[in-house]
């Protein structure tokens, strides 16, 4: 296997996703995280502008990995960041958020919609992903008078 990316539908990497799979192929190769990132993928990388100077690669990951991302994540951020010189690491996982079933939505499935692929639980999921492995201990949801929300985390 020589890459590192599983994009669905055999879509061409961009090239943030080239360097973050040479990257982790690299330390695949020759680092003690080796044995950790044998088994393990990503589904996509973005590069994120913050502020005028600073950069950030988000890393897409299948949620099954999650918490084998999670056991690792300190060093492999610390490695990657120097591989990818000094930009911040993120790992998100790849979440499936589904509509609100309406009366006139077809439901192919005839199944109820979990919490875990409504549009809040996945925003709250993708919150606590980007803090790991700090945790979110409270949260304060600001509603302006024309109906617009802020959440200070």
């Amino acid at each position: 296997h020589s890459s590192k990316l599983l994009k669905p539908g055999n879509e061409s990497p961009n090239d943030v996703e080239t360097a973050v799979s040479q990257a982790l192929l690299d330390l695949e190769a020759n680092s003690d995280l080796s044995s950790a990132l044998r088994g393990l993928y990503f589904v996509g990388a973005e590069e994120i502008v913050i502020r005028d100077d600073k950069v950030a690669v988000v890393i897409h990951i299948p949620f099954p990995q999650q918490k084998i991302y999670h056991k690792i994540q300190g060093r492999l951020v610390r490695e990657l960041e120097k591989k990818l010189s000094g930009k911040h690491v993120i790992f998100l996982s790849k979440r499936r958020i589904l509509s609100k079933p309406t009366r006139h939505s077809r439901n192919l499935s005839k199944q109820k919609r979990p919490r875990s692929r409504t549009l809040t639980a996945v925003h709250a999921a993708i919150l606590d992903d980007l803090v790991y492995p700090a945790e979110i201990t409270g949260q304060r949801k600001r509603v302006k008078l024309d109906g617009s929300q802020q959440i200070k985390v």
